[in-house]
């Protein structure tokens, strides 16, 4: 029996990050909100790193309320994209080659998603990660939680509803 050698870290390590990096910049709203993915193996951990512009209370100040939603939402739809490219990806039908602005996969369309504040944000980096509850072939369920300085402080959590794209779209 021929079996391949295994690939080098290395390459494996280049490939994902690649794969990951195509699917972000294919979305222009993911890199004017500055949200950068933090990738270890298949779990993905979004940064938002502060900026001034993300304020929307210059009293106290507290981050807006928008930017937090958007942030929860982004990871979101990221986090369920990469779950969909990981087998591809990984199986080698998939390259961050073939991977551009031009040929990104369909991401899935929001159907609801409920915010909930649990503190205020503060003005500096906020964290997120996203599990996914349910994925299946036209849905999905994911909750989102973000925090700033301690992981068990969170200042906002998030469940949104997720129409997936079908095969062929």
């Amino acid at each position: 029996m021929n079996r391949r050698p295994p690939e080098p870290v290395q390459v494996i390590k280049h490939r994902r990050d690649a794969m990951l990096s195509a699917l972000v910049e294919g979305v222009p709203f993911i890199n004017f909100l500055g949200i950068k993915f933090d990738r270890r193996g298949d779990e993905l951990t979004a940064v938002l790193p502060y900026q001034d512009k993300l304020i929307g209370n210059p009293v106290l100040p507290a981050l807006h309320g928008g930017a937090t939603a958007s942030f929860l939402e982004v990871t979101a739809i990221v986090e369920l994209s990469w779950g969909m490219l990981w087998e591809d990806m990984e199986s080698g039908v998939l390259d961050a080659d073939t991977l551009d602005s031009e040929h990104l996969p369909r991401l899935p369309k929001t159907i609801d998603f409920t915010v909930d504040y649990l503190r205020t944000g503060l003005p500096r980096d906020a964290y997120a990660r996203a599990r996914v509850n349910r994925s299946g072939r036209r849905y999905a369920s994911v909750h989102v939680e973000a925090w700033q300085d301690n992981r068990t402080r969170l200042f906002a959590q998030a469940t949104g509803h997720f129409l997936m794209p079908q095969s062929g779209e």
